[in-house]
């Protein structure tokens, strides 16, 4: 037998749903750091998110028992997710402190997207194919109209170093965590993973300031952050991730910056530019393109 990729069967229609649920939650989280108070600073945002978004993960996990089933975890996997899954959390809320919103969510994402899909060519001998090419491409030129479309572009390079660094860093981790989920439930993967996460970044949280959470703002954005763009989304993710590639659920995670600029629009009353209208729909029609293609034999 010849070492070739092979591509996977037609994934499931439910797992291209999941990671869309997942991505669309994730969009959330511009709204919910608006709600914090100004004080806030960024590790101490990533870490209280790990935080409560652990304890909601695992709390279920363990009322259910579903980390006993009498297999033993793979350690070098679980570290890998583990440490990425910390790294992340600062690099991208630092990354996006330093250059903007707009440009460091750009950057994660793209960065995010290229690395996920070619570690898991690598790494997993996933084909990637034209159609992934052609949606990642028609996405993210529509993630970059859309950060365009914000003004105020700020290419500062130690935050273009961030959040470039977090982009990798998902991707990473979204690579173990695929081969974790070869072998354990998606509840109890993320529940692992984040709740050691959470304890890896807690000299964080004890070096920090958090009198913001005494806040009733404070207390929302952290609750939202944790429970519902954490929490809930991640296990929407690995129950998508579990049907599709590496590659696949990368570029449907684009979905992510479409949530957050419709958001913008009908929640806090942005207004709609022609470029951010044109970015918008390209990263829909990317998004469709890959949907299709991840269901087509």
């Amino acid at each position: 037998m010849t070492d070739i990729a092979k591509p996977l069967p037609p994934a499931a229609p439910g797992g291209v749903l999941w990671v869309l649920a997942a991505a669309a939650l994730w969009g959330t989280t511009g709204t919910a750091q608006g709600l914090a108070p100004d004080s806030v600073r960024p590790q101490e945002i990533g870490a209280i998110r790990l935080l409560l978004g652990g304890t909601a993960l695992m709390v279920p996990v363990l009322l259910r028992g579903s980390l006993r089933d009498g297999k033993g975890w793979p350690l070098v996997p679980t570290a890998v997710s583990v440490f990425f899954v910390a790294l992340y959390q600062l690099a991208f809320f630092a990354g996006v402190a330093v250059t903007g919103v707009a440009v460091g969510t750009m950057v994660a994402i793209g960065c995010g997207v290229v690395s996920a899909g070619l570690l898991g060519g690598i790494v997993r001998r996933e084909r990637l194919g034209a159609a992934w090419a052609a949606a990642t491409a028609c996405a993210f030129s529509g993630c970059v109209l859309l950060a365009a479309a914000g003004g105020g572009l700020a290419f500062h390079p130690l935050g273009i170093l961030l959040s470039a660094g977090s982009g990798v860093a998902y991707a990473v981790y979204t690579l173990s965590m695929k081969t974790l989920l070869d072998r354990k439930p998606p509840d109890a993967v993320m529940a692992v993973c984040f709740s050691l996460a959470a304890l890896l970044l807690l000299p964080v949280l004890a070096a920090g300031d958090l009198q913001w959470l005494a806040q009733p703002r404070g207390v929302a954005a952290a609750v939202h952050l944790g429970v519902c763009a954490t929490a809930l989304a991640y296990a929407c993710f690995a129950r998508g991730l579990r049907t599709l590639t590496v590659g696949t659920a990368a570029t449907l995670s684009l979905a992510e910056p479409l949530t957050a600029a419709l958001l913008g629009i009908f929640v806090l009353g942005e207004c709609l530019s022609l470029p951010a209208a044109a970015g918008m729909l390209l990263i829909m029609a990317g998004l469709v393109v890959m949907a299709v293609s991840s269901r087509a034999p």
